[in-house]
């Protein structure tokens, strides 16, 4: 068989390493190559840009009309400075910071570069606890961790998030439109602000360790945590994203991207490597859903990005859409040198079909890059940038990073140390602590092992999360991310997620979260048919009855041999931190607030279905 050709992108960072033994089974990866030199702060690259290239454009958006608004760097400096002149005359500051209830959109991203001119912290907070949660718990939440001193909305659909939070000193500024009995401000009076002399002064302030933002943690196991983001943090990880994808600073890389801003691999990594690199930033509106997707396909078609992101739902639903679709085909593999997913694992199904399309449409394979980041770590640290990566791969440290690999628990987990670790939790003294080791390594809480054990240079694979893995009565451990990750492949496209049980139980068994719309198509199923009734047609019981009969046969042992499953009616809550805002299940919740049906999966209730064991 000959090898595949890849389209040529240059890389470089994370492609060697060395591996240093330490006492109790530790090991220490470092890699190979030196991290450059990086700019104090981040905001210098706004300055630099708008000098060299003052006429490219910056960001993107669409209009109400359709057609592209645009930003140069130029322009958005302009705009910037005068937003940092309104900021610098109130009373804001790290005690007192904005609070940013809004989509990626072009007043958000302005608003940020001008806090970041002038040194006043800011939180992106997920429109989801917002406009989705019932309750308002996160966002409260999130509220009382930073006490802001001004919030801004996108518009009025945010009324009752603001009601929520507000307090009688903070500042409500609107992108759009007004609310009933509250003083507002429209943002168009920020942009009108005369750059005057506070924004000077209080830009020569600004320094490596001035904080740029708090980003919260999806609250996966507890409430969200304030991560602070430091200017030294983002531009030393902007700088080992820049040699590790070094093609980055061969052209101005266009980036087309609807990663919400409040997570750090869209806010931080993609807004970042735009800037870094003096690059342009087409904000998509679209979603990986069925009713979004259209969008980012519709953007895809006409704008050709350099190098894509996505969570792999996305890649799932532009793959199958490539099927049929020559124009999305011709324009995403036209200059694209790399693409790159995040909050799940890819499955090999889904890149095998992208390596397909593009081998049709160019004659040569797009590089699939991975890697392993995190809120704490601004985010990158490890990356797997060759062309034999697989589903599953996270490579070796960037530059700048040490990489520590601990025994724990019959796993090995990965912790952190370099200039992109975070300094601190903010206002969690107790948290911070517990987040670091003796020797000042963040602890993640995720596993890894060596891809070839007996060449450990060849790169990590991920291995779960330690927190998820449990005993059965047998004291037989079971890894809960492979099964995972296994079942999901296996129950495409009729599986969103999968948590696994069996906690001091016999057997494993497993929470089915299924996709209704998928679902309904198996059994050809209106769409206003409810998903109780969707879930017990025929079609859709023998489906996930052979899902079970496979999960079970292709076990090799109790630890990985599925028992019992059970079809969950009712979507995961945000409100009860069941899913974050980009999609990802989080299994602790989940078990935790349906103790009931874990109960009933395993005295086999109405609905479990057990695999046919002949």
């Amino acid at each position: 068989m000959s090898k595949a050709r890849y389209r040529e992108a240059r890389v470089g960072g994370c492609v060697s390493a060395t591996l240093e033994e330490r006492a109790g089974g530790v090991k220490v990866l470092r890699s190979s190559e030196a991290l450059d030199a990086f700019p104090e702060r981040l905001s210098d690259r706004l300055a630099h840009w708008a000098q060299v290239a003052p006429e490219r454009t910056f960001a993107a958006k669409r209009d109400a009309s359709g057609q592209w608004q645009r930003i140069t760097y130029a322009q958005m400096l302009a705009r910037a400075k005068s937003v940092g002149q309104f900021l610098a005359t109130r009373p804001l500051s790290a005690e007192r910071p904005i609070a940013i209830l809004s989509d990626n959109d072009l007043e958000h991203l302005t608003l940020a570069l001008g806090a970041m001119w002038v040194g006043v912290p800011y939180t992106p907070i997920s429109p989801a606890y917002s406009l989705m949660s019932q309750d308002f718990g996160k966002l409260r939440h999130i509220a009382a961790t930073v006490t802001p001193g001004l919030v801004f909305a996108s518009g009025p659909q945010y009324e009752r998030a603001i009601r929520a939070m507000a307090t009688p000193d903070m500042d409500v500024v609107l992108a759009n439109g007004t609310l009933q009995d509250q003083d507002t401000l429209p943002f168009s009076r920020l942009l009108d602000t005369a750059h005057g002399p506070q924004a000077e002064a209080a830009h020569a302030q600004v320094g490596p360790d001035t904080i740029v933002k708090f980003l919260f943690t999806s609250g996966s196991t507890k409430q969200p945590k304030g991560v602070v983001n430091t200017h030294r943090m983002m531009c030393a990880n902007l700088q080992m994203i820049a040699q590790a994808f070094a093609f980055l600073q061969d052209e101005p890389p266009v980036l087309v991207d609807w990663l919400p801003w409040n997570h750090t691999f869209g806010g931080n990594h993609n807004v970042g490597i735009t800037l870094y690199n003096g690059g342009t930033l087409y904000i998509d509106e679209g979603k990986p859903t069925a009713s979004g997707i259209g969008q980012t396909l519709r953007n895809l078609r006409e704008i050709a990005p350099t190098i894509y992101f996505n969570v792999p739902k996305g890649f799932e639903e532009i793959a199958s859409a490539m099927d049929h679709d020559a124009q999305l085909r011709e324009t995403l593999f036209s200059k694209v040198r790399a693409f790159m997913f995040s909050g799940a694992g890819l499955s090999q199904a889904v890149w095998d079909k992208l390596d397909a399309h593009a081998e049709r449409t160019v004659g040569e394979r797009i590089r699939i890059l991975t890697g392993l980041g995190m809120t704490e770590t601004a985010p990158s640290c490890t990356f797997a940038v060759g062309t034999d990566v697989r589903s599953g791969h996270i490579g070796l440290p960037c530059p700048g990073v040490e990489v520590k690999l601990v025994p724990a628990e019959g796993k090995t987990e990965i912790r952190f140390k370099g200039p992109n670790v975070m300094p601190h939790y903010w206002r969690a003294p107790e948290q911070t602590a517990e987040a670091f080791d003796e020797d000042g390594f963040y602890k993640t809480g995720d596993a890894v092992k060596f891809i070839d054990p007996a060449q450990p240079l060849r790169g990590l694979m991920f291995d779960g999360r330690i927190a998820e893995d449990f005993k059965l009565s047998t004291g037989t451990f079971v890894s809960v991310g492979p099964l995972r990750a296994r079942l999901i492949l296996d129950g495409s496209p009729c599986v969103q997620d999968v948590v696994v049980a069996g906690l001091n139980r016999d057997d494993v068994g497993i929470l089915v979260f299924p996709r209704i719309d998928e679902c309904r198509k198996l059994a050809g199923l209106a769409a206003d048919v409810p998903p109780a009734v969707v879930l017990k047609h025929p079609k859709v019981v023998d489906f996930f009855q052979s899902l079970v009969d496979h999960a079970w046969h292709a076990g090799t042992g109790s630890a990985n041999r599925v028992a019992r499953a059970l079809l969950l009616v009712e979507p995961p809550s945000i409100d009860k931190g069941e899913i974050t805002d980009k999609g990802s299940i989080n299994q602790r919740a989940v078990l935790t607030h349906r103790a009931a049906l874990v109960d009933a999966l395993y005295d086999q209730a109405d609905g479990v279905l057990l695999p046919r064991r002949d």
